[in-house]
């Protein structure tokens, strides 16, 4: 048996409070598995005094973050008080004293995560943020490990549990965002403040994370587009079912490599997409997550499992405090493999085909007038589908792949025509 392991724990709030439940819960168990002692020393919370678990002893609790990163009687820190100010300074100051650190903060690694990385790999330290990316499912660490001799051409997938608990929903029982929203939130897979999931900021720090480490390129936060769901007409959702889709908010990143064998650039996009009804990606329901990876000799992969919930996000906070444990006693860490900033492809030069509504005036020619338009910047339609009364008619588009750039000239102009009342939401098709 190795020298007993002891953890300082920043932040105890409902991530933080599951994860000191499990590693009290499993302390025995990891040692009889691994042969590494644990101990939870110490818990810097705002207020050391508010009623806590009863499996917490109240005697670990401190007012004073710096009594864990700089004490020295705590090994590795776990930092799960989220956002970037002052968790970045925490971090930084538990690395440079030698200290692993694991944390499940997405916001602060997609905004300085290498900052971050280069002050662990001075340290000689681990740091360790696997429930940074997609709560449970285990992916970093595959990404990191046994995929370190691929040539990764494409992650994507479904990476917020909240969005896809609603979009389920919201799909198979014809409910509204709003109701949908709060039972979300009574459940706990939403926050009291939405607005990081629905909006998709909380994917795209998740798909900032995952591209950086699978093409070795720095991705920020800030590099990644994103469109949330909140604007989602129940409309879309009954033509999606009409075409043989279901809707998702999906994070895409692809690899582009360049002709001379450079780096080349990364697409990276977060959108609600429509799905082919027998896609693997359909199938993910309610707060379960899916990511694929494309490789260039593995092929496809799928990690699948939990994206969302307390302690989900817990096992796999665990999971690195295990691994960063066992370094630690063996002298050694893993360095996060991810290189310089990413040229990043503009939006409009990635590829989709796309779903659009429209209302038209119920006209002859009108249907002409419009599909010319598609027609005159490079947009082919692949289907129509109209209904309407005698005066105004709902027409969906359908299009073969596109550039994003054709396409939005092409509603541009239509915007313009008499006849078109009104253009609604634009949805791209992920194949």
């Amino acid at each position: 048996m190795g020298n007993v392991v002891r953890v300082g724990l920043l932040g105890c709030g409902t991530v933080g409070e599951a994860f000191a439940e499990l590693l009290v819960e499993r302390l025995a168990a990891v040692e009889d598995v691994t042969g590494i002692p644990l101990e939870l020393t110490r818990i810097a919370v705002r207020d050391p005094g508010k009623p806590r678990s009863a499996g917490i002893a109240a005697e670990l609790f401190t007012g004073d973050p710096y009594d864990v990163v700089k004490a020295e009687d705590i090994d590795i820190v776990v930092e799960l008080i989220g956002g970037v100010t002052p968790a970045r300074e925490l971090i930084l100051t538990a690395l440079e004293a030698g200290k692993p650190v694991v944390t499940a903060n997405k916001e602060l690694v997609a905004a300085a995560g290498p900052e971050l990385y280069a002050a662990a790999d001075r340290g000689g330290v681990d740091f360790f943020f696997e429930a940074a990316a997609v709560a449970a499912v285990p992916i970093l660490r595959p990404i990191r490990e046994s995929l370190a001799g691929e040539e990764i051409t494409r992650v994507a997938g479904i990476v917020n549990g909240t969005t896809n608990y609603i979009l389920t929903r919201m799909m198979g029982e014809n409910l509204a965002f709003d109701e949908v929203l709060a039972d979300a939130q009574a459940l706990g897979y939403a926050e009291p403040d939405p607005t990081a999931d629905v909006t998709g900021a909380d994917a795209a720090s998740k798909l900032a994370i995952l591209s950086s480490l699978a093409f070795n390129q720095s991705v920020a936060a800030d590099d990644v587009p994103r469109e949330g769901i909140v604007d989602l007409d129940r409309v879309d959702f009954e033509l999606a079912a009409q075409f043989g889709y279901v809707i998702k908010l999906l994070a895409v990143a692809d690899r582009f490599p360049a002709e001379d064998g450079g780096p080349g650039q990364v697409g990276v996009q977060v959108f609600p997409a429509l799905v082919e009804r027998d896609h693997p990606l359909a199938t993910v329901r309610g707060s379960f997550n899916a990511v694929f990876v494309n490789t260039d000799a593995a092929g496809e992969l799928m990690f699948y499992g939990r994206g969302a919930g307390p302690r989900p996000s817990a096992s796999s906070i665990l999971g690195d405090v295990i691994a960063a444990a066992d370094h630690l006693q063996r002298g050694t860490h893993r360095k996060v493999p991810v290189g310089a900033p990413a040229a990043i492809r503009p939006t409009e030069d990635l590829v989709y085909s796309f779903y659009i509504r429209t209302e038209v005036v119920e006209a002859p020619g009108v249907l002409s007038e419009v599909t010319g338009v598609f027609g005159r910047h490079g947009v082919s339609i692949q289907q129509v589908d109209q209904d309407g009364s005698e005066s105004q008619a709902r027409v969906v588009f359908v299009t073969f792949p596109a550039t994003e750039r054709a396409l939005n000239g092409a509603l541009d102009e239509l915007r313009l025509l008499g006849h078109v009342r009104s253009i609604g939401r634009v949805l791209r098709i992920y194949k």
